[in-house]
């Protein structure tokens, strides 16, 4: 399977009144057209957005949605997240019509799930996290990848100065995430420059992706990089970094970290000496730039490390923000793309 795919920024909409539900609704659907849908399929992902943000609402006090165009095998889909701040539920108990936590008529849940190819939740004291993935009706049932990712940018800014990049060959997959210095436009020119670099490329090997890279982001401000090449049974990882991008292998036993170098990609640096781990497939790797806490532990969550990668990603999101800087996270379950 061949896949090369540079994330966008993911969409925010702030979900605290009733009126917000239709922007909800309106960014879900400029998104789907983004990704080709047909106006049925469209239809679907507007129907899942008005669900999820009503949800937001009448259950959880109010929250925020997060939207993001998704790779999946042959085609391209919608991803829509919802974080709040309500009592919780339980997926498994509420996806049956007629069940609702709220005084509702329980159709809610029921709804998404007809519509959604993925569909999955989390739910603790702090809030409930739900993600929907919806792709076109005509896609095979196991079009969907097991990844996640979120591209946000700093508040009051448009442009986002993390970006990151997956590519696979049927041999090997190479994951990329880049932290622009700095936020707003230069970041964003920086992370873009070292984006459209590894889409070109042709190697896999995670020194020369790089160095591919630096030469890419040769004349910007330069950043951060990281690379992960993932072996085609999953148990074989070559990584290597330059800046202060958070590595981690996860397992449901504990992490292993994965170290940089110092220096800045596209400006200057020493040597991108990669690092060989052997994992088990079905491991889940992690990277974020430092717009994410680097003290969360999956350990702390029991079970979120089995679950969907979108939703893990989602929910450390939640929980480890700074609050002051761009953030960029993606995480890949090791041996699921081929």
């Amino acid at each position: 399977m061949d896949l090369n795919f540079t994330g966008q920024v993911t969409r925010v909409v702030v979900v605290e009144e009733v009126s917000q539900v239709g922007q909800a609704r309106r960014e879900a659907l400029a998104l789907a057209d983004h990704a080709g849908f047909d106006e049925m399929d469209a239809g679907r992902v507007a129907l899942a957005a008005t669900e999820l943000a009503t949800n937001v609402i009448k259950h959880g006090r109010g929250g925020r949605m997060y939207l993001s165009l998704v790779c999946g095998r042959r085609g391209r889909g919608v991803e829509l997240c919802t974080q709040d701040a309500g009592p919780g539920f339980s997926l498994s108990e509420c996806l049956p019509d007629g069940v609702s936590t709220g005084g509702t008529q329980g159709l809610g849940l029921g709804a998404i799930r007809r519509q959604a190819t993925v569909l999955d939740a989390w739910s603790d004291a702090r809030g409930a996290v739900i993600v929907a993935r919806i792709y076109p009706s005509r896609c095979a049932p196991d079009i969907d990848l097991a990844y996640g990712a979120l591209r946000i940018p700093m508040r009051h800014e448009v442009a986002c100065g993390d970006g990151w990049h997956l590519r696979a060959d049927g041999h090997t997959t190479a994951l990329t995430l880049i932290d622009g210095l700095g936020h707003g436009l230069p970041a964003a020119d920086a992370a873009q420059a070292g984006t459209a670099a590894m889409a070109t490329a042709s190697a896999f090997d995670a020194a020369t992706l790089i160095g591919t890279m630096h030469a890419g982001m040769s004349g910007s401000r330069g950043g951060a990089a990281a690379v992960a090449c993932v072996g085609q049974d999953g148990q074989t990882v070559q990584f290597a970094g330059i800046g202060n991008i958070s590595a981690s292998l996860c397992e449901p036993t504990g992490s292993r970290g994965m170290a940089s170098h110092p220096g800045i990609v596209g400006v200057q640096f020493r040597k991108a000496q990669p690092f060989h781990f052997h994992t088990h497939a079905g491991t889940l790797l992690v990277m974020h730039s430092d717009g994410l806490q680097a003290r969360w532990s999956l350990r702390d969550y029991p079970g979120l490390v089995h679950r969907h990668p979108a939703l893990i990603v989602a929910v450390l999101q939640r929980d480890f923000d700074r609050g002051r800087d761009d953030v960029g996270i993606v995480a890949l379950r090791l041996g699921e793309l081929h």
